[in-house]
């Protein structure tokens, strides 16, 4: 990188100019063997200036270059003090990829919150830091094993949450969990262990805010839940819920383990229908779509988080579990959606429901806010009111489109599965649900689409389904999965108990994970039902740009490999294992596939073209061992280019003594201490810190010189009386220098081009604030009138050496003669 000529005039720990960046090195450099800390400074309020202002804002910079030897990974930590660098600005602080930023305010303790002004140190942390440091590690997910969970017994479908350090997390909510109690769990698939933030599980309410504690939640939980990550912030789920007195949806933060708010839909409402629970949710276009126990659809908008207009929409199946005065009464059905319409399954059993009958369907269309053309009444779904559902799932075609709505309810000999197509005609439903006697309970289906078809993976326990077991459906073939068992239990998870609810496919790994009824959170391979799924597997975003903070270019030369680390690849079926790389969006970037020395050469992948590159690994297993408590697979993706860099500002302190500010980083790594180069800026005055310098010239109006001599009491005036000084004469003249403050002037000088002796008489001189100066001096006056002007020079006090004087404004007298009119002063 190219380097200004103030940074070449630098030696080892000289002053850099805040405009410009220190090249120094660190003192590990010294020796040849160690990393390297190198320290820079940029002014952002005045780009280039050569110093600093009081109140000003600098970007400091340390770089870091890992010269470890080998490819083993070894935490690093780099700490910086940043008292002597002036004022921390909240939110500076900024680390590359993988490292962990942290903050302190007495120097020794670092927390991870930022303590903004109070902040006197900041800290970077990589546990796993490389040669280099120009990568990204995040580790491989091991096969998920049979985990027993605090659910409570009613853990229900799990959702999949990564977060930015590429731990995977499973999260679930209890159901049919009244409002105050604790009823949201975080499970770590990466560790085996309960999520940090416990102890789990947690309540839910409507305030924003951390996730609370005990029995102190006021948003409860339905029957049969379907959950929404935000497609614009993937950290938000969207959640039904219900209160003590309506309907709505809730959103929880999984990265802040936080509640974000509640959007109240419906109230309970009186007779002879009362929403007192929902089912859903679904998302179409940009609304998220629920149903009441009335059978009216409910919608709230995102990003907005609103209640769309016009809603509570039309009636579309019949209420169930609607009579007033139960708030909280489980809604017995489900929701699904397919292209632009929303289909309910509902179960008005006798006991809680206005008017009793048999399950039936029916569907809403979004673009029209109605009931669906072809469903003006609902559709029945089974023969009467002791027939019971709890889901409704979506069909589709052998080519894996969507083309209609399913719901299987309990009762009668066996499990009855019914299918209705968009338009509302009768549709053949899967079999397989059928060879269940009829006391099974079934549950809402996982759809997974991959290369070699659609499946959906239907959850079922009780009756024939026993104590949990998973039935896998076919739609290509229209037939039960082959090579998949039917129906699929679980022997090595909990001895086979997990009375299914739901699962959540993982792409990255290409597993299935599982929870239910018994509590325990298992993973199972889509393709045989083996459990735990043998397989693994990584996805990250490599960002080279994110690396940087000094606003600097041409960071980045090139993108170099991707490998796994720490894993025996004897372990690893190689021929079913594949690494994909790709934008950030999802479109393939050609290169090589993974080779047996496990790498993938990214060498030819143009970093301008490709500024960011996701490279998922999907590996399949042949054993768990390379997992355990102290060998930890990676999947490392690197490229080549400056040494990564931590950043942070600081404001300059606005006390007028402030002359220049420093900073100097330290750290750790797997080569031994290190110390970086010391930067100083130097700091000019500000406006605050400017003395206010004032210069008054005038002439001596007396004939008796004794009058014009120092401490003389003239008169003194601007203009000297006409015909005083005749044609020829002396002229005495005074010239006052006055700093108003609020700091001192030094190097004072007076410019008087007429007088020369009057610049001789004053000399160079400091001014204290407040105190004034006169200078008396003469001249032989050979021309009449004479207009005599002047004016001061200084130098702030506390100004870097070299700093260019400030002038006056002039003040000029008059030296008359008896044309005098004609001068003026």
């Amino acid at each position: 990188m190219a380097l200004s000529s103030a940074l070449l005039l630098l030696g080892l720990g000289g002053t850099a100019p805040a405009s410009g960046r220190a090249v120094t090195t660190a003192t590990t450099a010294d020796t040849g063997t160690g990393s390297t800390l190198v320290k820079s400074v940029r002014n952002a309020t005045h780009p280039g200036a050569a110093t600093a202002q009081h109140g000003d804002t600098l970007d400091w910079t340390v770089s870091y270059r890992n010269n470890a030897t080998g490819d083993d990974a070894a935490p690093a930590r780099i700490t910086d003090p940043v008292t002597g660098a002036g004022a921390y600005v909240p939110g500076s602080l900024k680390v590359p990829p993988g490292w962990t930023p942290s903050w302190s305010t007495d120097g020794s303790t670092f927390g991870p919150d930022d303590t903004g002004a109070a902040t006197v140190a900041v800290r970077a942390e990589n546990p796993v830091a490389r040669s280099g440091g120009t990568g990204i590690s995040p580790l491989l997910l091991a096969p998920v094993q049979p985990t027993a969970q605090a659910t409570g017994g009613d853990g229900y479908t799990p959702v999949l949450y990564r977060t930015p350090t590429g731990e995977v997390q499973a999260w679930n909510i209890y159901h049919h969990a009244a409002p105050a109690a604790p009823k949201v769990v975080c499970s770590s698939l990466t560790t085996g262990q309960p999520c940090t933030g416990g102890p789990w599980p947690r309540p839910l309410n409507t305030a924003t805010g951390p996730l609370g504690s005990g029995a102190t939640g006021d948003l409860g939980s339905p029957l049969t839940s379907k959950y929404v990550l935000d497609p614009q912030q993937p950290n938000l789920l969207y959640y039904p819920a219900n209160t003590a007195t309506g309907v709505g949806i809730g959103c929880l933060d999984l990265a802040a383990h936080a509640n974000c708010g509640y959007t109240a839909l419906a109230p309970n409402g009186t007779s002879p229908s009362s929403a007192n629970n929902i089912a859903g949710l679904v998302k179409v276009g940009d609304n998220l779509y629920a149903v009441a126990n009335t059978g009216r659809v409910l919608c709230m908008t995102l990003p907005g988080r609103t209640p769309c207009a016009g809603q509570p929409y039309a009636q579309i199946v019949a209420a169930n579990h609607d009579l007033p005065g139960n708030p909280g009464a489980l809604y017995q059905g489900g929701l699904t959606a397919v292209g632009d319409k929303v289909f309910a399954s509902s179960a008005p059993q006798a006991g809680g429901s206005t008017v009793p009958g048999a399950p039936v369907l029916g569907c809403f269309d979004t673009a029209t806010n109605a009931v669906c053309t072809g469903w003006s009444t609902p559709h029945p779904a089974g023969p009467g009111s002791a027939y019971y559902t709890y889901d409704a799932f979506t069909a589709y075609d052998t080519a894996g489109h969507p083309d209609g709505v399913c719901t299987s309810t309990v009762g009668g000999a066996n499990v009855l599965t019914t299918c209705y197509a968009v338009d509302g005609s009768p549709l053949t439903a899967p079999g397989i649900l059928a060879t269940l006697s009829g006391n099974t309970l079934t549950f809402d289906p996982e759809t997974v689409s991959t290369d070699t078809g659609t499946r959906s993976y239907f959850p079922a326990w009780g009756g024939s389904g026993g104590n949990g077991a998973t039935l896998c459906y076919d739609w290509r073939t229209a037939a039960p999965c082959a090579g998949f068992p039917l129906p699929a239990t679980h022997p090595t998870a909990n001895g086979g108990t997990t009375r299914d609810y739901g699962y959540s496919y993982d792409s990255t790994t290409r597993c299935l994970i599982g929870l239910g009824d018994a509590g325990v959170l298992f993973s199972m391979d889509p393709a045989t039902a083996a459990s735990p799924c043998l397989h693994s597997g990584a996805t990250v975003t490599l960002r080279p740009a994110d690396f940087y903070c000094d606003g600097g270019t041409g960071h980045v030369q090139s993108y170099t490999r991707a490998r796994l680390t720490d894993l025996d690849l004897s372990h690893l079926d190689l021929a079913a294992s594949r690494v994909l790389v790709t934008d950030p969006d999802g479109t393939p970037v050609a290169s090589p596939g993974l080779a047996p020395d496990g790498t993938v050469d990214l060498s030819g992948v143009d970093p301008a073209a490709h500024p960011a590159l996701t490279v998922t690994a999907q590996l399949v297993l042949t054993t768990t061992g390379d997992f355990t408590a102290t060998n930890h697979p990676m999947l490392v993706v690197e490229y080549r280019g400056d040494a990564p860099q931590i950043c942070f500002r600081t404001t300059v302190a606005a006390d007028c003594a402030t002359t220049a500010v420093s900073n100097t980083a330290t750290g750790t790594d797997a080569t031994g201490t290190l110390t970086s180069n010391t930067v100083t800026a130097p700091v000019a005055p500000g406006t605050g810190c400017q003395p206010q310098v004032s210069v008054q010239k005038e002439i001596c109006g007396s004939l008796n010189p004794h009058d014009c001599a120092p401490g003389g009491p003239g008169p003194w005036a601007k203009t000297s009386p006409v015909g005083l000084l005749g044609l020829l004469g002396t002229a005495h003249w005074r010239i006052t220098v006055t700093n108003a403050g609020p700091v001192d002037a030094t190097a004072v000088t007076v410019d008087d081009p007429s007088t020369p002796a009057c610049r001789t008489a004053a000399g160079t001189f400091a001014l204290a604030a407040g105190t004034s100066r006169q200078v008396h001096c003469d001249s032989l006056l050979l021309a009449l009138p004479l207009k005599n002007t002047a004016s001061a020079s200084f130098v702030a006090a506390n100004s870097p050496a070299g700093t260019t004087p400030t002038t006056t404004a002039r003040s000029s007298a008059v030296a008359c003669s008896l044309l005098c009119i004609l001068a003026v002063p």
